[in-house]
């Protein structure tokens, strides 16, 4: 397969894809006993080449888990460049999600299925020292990465200096010492920032940030992954943000 090409796998991906951006689906390949009539009808009206081929066969293409009996060859991933997200953010009053250091791949995936739910969000990625938007992100984004652009910097403290310029807020996630995310009136627009889980922010971005906010946990004394804790971060700035 090309440089240019990536692997799409499970029924959501490719339906999210098939409906979003279709152009960039070059060929798509089907178990034989693949059964869903809707996502085939897509295929078919969007006249998109397509094959049947043994479960065998469809794990040679792609050998993953939750293949779900259809793989297509796409476009590899694009990102947005930093500019232009920040331009759009301002249009738009997106808030931006700043990962720092992330290593999972599910965190990243779930990370982005999680602000293309809540809507109104970007991320933005380090070119080193995270993982880049693979094939597994976007196979547990489930379709998420069609309306959530992510950026990959090469410097994300001085990225986060450069949203602040422009007039963003940093608010930054920690464990403890941070102010309540649920009593604490978030300032807009805004980057939400969210260490890696065991490191957390690095001091050269802990710097820059405007004020440090915390989930309060009266419960068992276990901690909620990264993913996890942006989806309360996340639902806390969307539902302020648009009120």
């Amino acid at each position: 397969m090309a440089k240019n090409r990536s692997y799409l796998y499970g029924k959501n991906s490719v339906l999210e894809r098939l409906k979003a951006n279709p152009g960039s689906i070059r060929k798509i390949y089907v178990q034989d006993n693949f059964n869903a009539p809707h996502i085939m009808e897509i295929i078919k009206s969007r006249k998109i080449p397509f094959r049947s081929v043994s479960e065998k066969d469809l794990l040679r293409i792609k050998r993953a888990d939750r293949v779900q009996g259809i793989v297509a060859e796409a476009d590899k991933y694009k990102y947005t460049p930093f500019d232009e997200i920040l331009h759009k953010g301002m249009e738009e009053n997106l808030s931006f999600i700043f990962l720092d250091g992330l290593n999972d791949p599910h965190n990243l995936g779930a990370i982005i299925r999680i602000a293309a739910c809540f809507g109104g969000f970007a991320v933005v990625i380090p070119g080193h020292g995270s993982v880049d938007v693979n094939e597994t992100v976007i196979h547990v984004a489930s379709g998420g990465e069609n309306f959530v652009p992510v950026s990959m910097v090469t410097n994300l403290p001085a990225a986060l200096i450069k949203a602040k310029k422009a007039g963003y807020w940093a608010a930054g996630s920690v464990v403890e010492g941070g102010e309540d995310i649920n009593r604490t009136s978030l300032p807009f627009p805004l980057c939400l920032v969210l260490g890696a889980e065991g490191k957390g922010i690095r001091y050269g971005i802990q710097k820059h940030l405007d004020l440090k906010v915390s989930l309060p946990m009266k419960g068992a004394q276990l901690s909620l992954n990264v993913a996890m804790a942006c989806a309360v971060f996340a639902h806390e700035t969307a539902r302020q943000r648009d009120e």
